[in-house]
C-alpha cells in the first residue's frame, strides 16, 4: 500500500518513524458525465476568470479570500514554516479508555507502518503497551493543510489511527428528537426486545453492497446489449396504526426467516423480564380464582346432594332401627261425633 504521509509518532521522549497508509478504500461505482444526444464526454476545464485562458495544475496555487473579495496568496512554503510541532509528528497527548470516545467523532482510518528497521522496537513497544493497558492514545497531527485530532488503537499486530473530529465540529442534536410526549408500555418494550433477540447477531463479513452488485449486473447486461428485468414493485403497506401488531408480525417474520417456524409472539414467553412477569402474575391469579370459584360452584350441588344422601341414609337407618325395636300398641282414639 502506498504511503500518503511520512513522519513520526512522539511518545514522550520516544520518537517512532512511521508511514501513514489509508486503511479504507472507496468501492462505490463512479460515473462520467456525457452529452445525452451524442454520448460525448463532458469535461471541466479550469479557466482563469481574468484572461479566460485554461490553466494547468502546475500554475494553480492557493489563496485565502477575505470578506471583500481580496485574495491573499498562500504558498506551500508558508504552510510548512508554521510553528506547529505536529507538522511532521503525530504527538500523543493522552491515553484514555476507548469508551470515552464519542463514535460521532470518528472519521477516516489509517494504518501506521514502522518506517525502517530502527523503528520496529519502539513501534512494538507502543503497540504492546496499548494492548496491555486496554486504552487508546489521543494524538494531534497535521494532514492536508490542517491540524487534526486522532485516536490510536491496535488492530491485529498493527497500530491504526482514526481521525477524530474536533468537539466543536459535532453539531448539537437539539430539535431532532420528537417534540411530542409519547409513552411506551412495557409490553411494547418486551416485543421490541424479542425482535432484537430474534434478529440476533450478524457476521459483518457476510454483509455486502446489494446496490453496487445490481449496478454492476446492469452495466454488464448493457455492455452485452441485453436488458435487465425490472424488479416487481411491492405494494406499499398502509400506515401502521397498531404498534403491538406490527411488532408481533416483525418477530414472527424474523423467526420464520431464521427457520424457527411459527412461534407465538406473546410477551409472556419472554424469559428474564421480571417486571412484566410481576405485572402479569395478578392476572393469572385472578384467572385461577375465577376457575376455583366456578369449580366450587359446580362442586357445591354435589356436596349438598352428598350430604342429603348421607342424611337420608341416616334417616333410613333410624327408621329401620325403629321398626326392629319392639313398640307398645296404643288403642285408636275415637273421633268425637
Amino acid at each position: 500500500m502506498r504511503s500518503i504521509w511520512n513522519g513520526a509518532i512522539s511518545f514522550g521522549l520516544v520518537s517512532i518513524p512511521i508511514k501513514l497508509v489509508n486503511a479504507t478504500e472507496n468501492r462505490s461505482i463512479s460515473f462520467r458525465q456525457i452529452h445525452t444526444e451524442d454520448g460525448g464526454r463532458i469535461r471541466y476545464r479550469k479557466v482563469c476568470e481574468l484572461d479566460g485562458e485554461e490553466v494547468s495544475s502546475e500554475e494553480i496555487g492557493k489563496a485565502y479570500e477575505e470578506a471583500d473579495g481580496t485574495m491573499i496568496p498562500i504558498t506551500d512554503e508558508d504552510l510548512a514554516s508554521l510553528p506547529l510541532p505536529t507538522a511532521k509528528t503525530i504527538e500523543i497527548v493522552a491515553f484514555v479508555p476507548a469508551s470515552q470516545i464519542d463514535p460521532l467523532q470518528i472519521d477516516t482510518a489509517y494504518y501506521l507502518s514502522a518506517n525502517g528497521v530502527p523503528a520496529a522496537k519502539p513501534y512494538t513497544l507502543l503497540r504492546e503497551a496499548l494492548k496491555r493497558s486496554d486504552r487508546v492514545a489521543i494524538a494531534k497531527f497535521a494532514l492536508r493543510g490542517r491540524e487534526r485530532l486522532g485516536m490510536l488503537r491496535v488492530v491485529d499486530d498493527v497500530i491504526a489511527m482514526h481521525g477524530l473530529l474536533w468537539p466543536d465540529e459535532i453539531r448539537s442534536p437539539e430539535g431532532v428528537a420528537p417534540d411530542t410526549s409519547v409513552t411506551v408500555r412495557d409490553a411494547e418494550l418486551d416485543l421490541a426486545d424479542a425482535l432484537m433477540d430474534t434478529l440476533g447477531e450478524v457476521d459483518i463479513e457476510t454483509l455486502h453492497d446489494d446496490y453496487r452488485a445490481a449496478v454492476e449486473e446492469m452495466i454488464a447486461a448493457k455492455a452485452e446489449g441485453t436488458e435487465v428485468a425490472a424488479p416487481k414493485e411491492e405494494k406499499a403497506g398502509g400506515q401502521v396504526i397498531d404498534l403491538m401488531a406490527a411488532l408481533e408480525s416483525s418477530v414472527r417474520a424474523a423467526r420464520e426467516a431464521r427457520g424457527e417456524g411459527e412461534p407465538d409472539a406473546s410477551v409472556h414467553e419472554l424469559p428474564g423480564r421480571k417486571k412484566t412477569a410481576a405485572r402479569s402474575a395478578p392476572k393469572e391469579s385472578g384467572a385461577k380464582k375465577s376457575t376455583a370459584k366456578s369449580a366450587a360452584k359446580k362442586s357445591a350441588p354435589a356436596r349438598k346432594s352428598t350430604s342429603k344422601t348421607a342424611a337420608s341414609g341416616k334417616t333410613s337407618e333410624k327408621k329401620t332401627t325403629a321398626k326392629k325395636s319392639p313398640t307398645k300398641k296404643t288403642p285408636p282414639r275415637k273421633r268425637a261425633s
